[in-house]
């Protein structure tokens, strides 16, 4: 059997923070260009499954596969990794209850080698960067080769905030399911066959919440399955039993459970992608917050204030609807009248955003589309009003003042659509929605461009840009070793 290779995106949320947590309310997330990669292969060493991640120290572990399928840690490796092993157990677990004694078999006759490794945008660079002498830039940053090693251990890297723990487990679990058959390879090429999808959905979110010793809403995670979407959440109960009094399913109604037909995963999940020639920016800021605080408190602030909080969640909700359904208008604006959309595209990447409307001849067909991105900017500052009031109501640091003066000085520039600061909000990270057109003058700096040289210029020196972008490629996807660049390379020097 050769290897499996399984990628899955990273996330962004760029609106309906906090509000996603409750089934009645919907959030905007996009996948990112950014993937973590597992790649599953028969070892040399029975009954002996060696996970590696050799972007960082240490970051080796080993389990001993009895010939009743039981998957034990060996405590001799180093650090202990619950994320693997749970993802491990229960993946295999799911296997062997639907494929029957042959998984156990091939485990135990043969065993499994998995390396597992990220791209460089899930965790910060600044490091790096220094040490190769060079400034935070795209440019730059694209001059690190992929999946370079951080030579630290993994519990001391600086992560960006795109969903690491998420995609790790979901592209693990997905690429476990297609080694052993459970779903076929080509079932998740592509847009791949949804059932298949949705089982691996199923598992990921289990297995992710089993891993983090809590049921959260479980974007992150739909979104390395299906790629950029309007997301509503599941309902906790349906994965309740699983987590009642062990950490390790049972056999026993598993597959029940997780099973694709299982009416009780009430998630939605609308396709969504970005306006063409839009593109999305993201910065890692050097401050750093605690997300789960954030959340905690905020949902304290809530329980003791309905009244408040449900009113403003409730205001908060239509203007997130109101961007997803801007941002679907606008795609079937260039659907219907591709030349017009890119003229206006180019048009508008070339000014600020306070001389959009200025030009009182424009020929009406380019006005209305003009007034769609208004709109669209008109709708994010909305979004970023109240969720400032949220954080000031709350007392806790949605999106604080550091924060405000960038954005505001993002939005300032050239060609800047929109932005905010992702999911949970506070210190630690920035979206911006830029212009991104077919360019008809070479010279003339890009939106994005024009962007960077701000984030340059601020005396804190505390941005640094991801080279991320909106993937175009739908959630978890089965790849070819060779053909993803540094990767063949990254295992090969692991196993050296």
């Amino acid at each position: 059997m050769s290897a499996t290779v399984v990628s899955a995106p990273g996330k962004v949320l760029l609106v309906g923070g906090y509000l996603i947590l409750d089934p009645k309310y919907s959030g905007i997330v996009v996948s990112t260009s950014s993937r973590f990669y597992s790649v599953v292969s028969p070892a040399s060493t029975p009954g002996v499954i060696t996970v590696n991640s050799p972007q960082f120290i240490n970051a080796v572990w080993k389990y001993s596969i009895n010939p009743n399928g039981a998957i034990e840690e060996d405590t001799s490796t180093f650090n202990a990794n619950s994320f693997v092993h749970l993802a491990l157990i229960n993946t295999l677990t799911l296997a062997a209850n639907l494929k029957g004694p042959e998984v156990t078999d091939a485990l135990v006759k043969t065993g499994l080698q998995i390396h597992i490794l990220g791209g460089n945008d899930f965790y910060s660079q600044r490091i790096t960067l220094e040490k190769r002498g060079l400034s935070p830039t795209l440019e730059n940053l694209n001059k690190i080769p992929p999946f370079t090693p951080l030579e630290i251990p993994i519990s001391q890297v600086n992560k960006t905030g795109l969903g690491s723990s998420a995609a790790l487990i979901t592209s693990l679990t997905a690429a476990l399911l297609v080694h052993f058959g459970v779903i076929a390879r080509e079932s998740i090429t592509g847009d791949g066959h949804e059932d298949s999808r949705r089982l691996a959905h199923n598992l990921a979110q289990f297995v992710h919440c089993l891993a983090q010793g809590k049921v959260g809403s479980g974007f992150d995670v739909s979104a390395a399955v299906f790629g950029s979407q309007i997301y509503t959440r599941f309902d906790s109960r349906v994965i309740q039993p699983l987590l009642d009094g062990s950490r390790f399913a049972k056999v026993e109604g598993l597959y029940q459970i997780l099973a694709a037909t299982n009416s009780g995963w009430t998630q939605k999940v609308s396709p969504l992608r970005l306006p063409p020639h839009v593109r999305l920016l993201l910065a890692d800021v050097a401050v750093g917050s605690d997300t789960p605080s954030l959340v905690g408190n905020v949902l304290k602030w809530r329980q003791a204030n309905p009244e408040v909080a449900n009113d403003l969640w409730t205001s908060l909700d239509e203007e997130n609807q109101e961007f997803g359904r801007t941002l679907k208008s606008l795609s079937a604006e260039w659907e219907k009248n591709t030349a017009l959309y890119e003229q206006v595209a180019n048009y508008l990447s070339s000014m600020q955003q306070v001389q959009w409307e200025a030009n009182p001849e424009l020929p009406k067909e380019e006005k209305s589309l003009i007034d769609r991105f208004v709109k669209l900017r008109t709708i994010s500052e909305n979004i970023r009003a109240k969720m400032r009031e949220m954080g000031e109501t709350s007392g806790v640091p949605i999106e604080p003042p550091q924060q405000t003066k960038l954005l505001d000085d993002c939005l300032a520039v050239t060609g800047v659509i929109a932005g905010g600061v992702p999911g949970a909000g506070g210190y630690d990270a920035i979206w911006l929605l830029v212009f991104d057109p077919p360019r008809k003058h070479e010279k003339i700096p890009t939106p994005a461009a024009c962007v960077e040289i701000l984030w340059g210029r601020r005396e804190e020196k505390d941005v640094t840009p991801l080279s991320t972008e909106e993937s175009v490629t739908k959630g978890i996807q089965v790849e070819e070793l060779y053909k993803v660049p540094g990767l063949q390379q990254a295992i090969s020097a692991a196993r050296n």
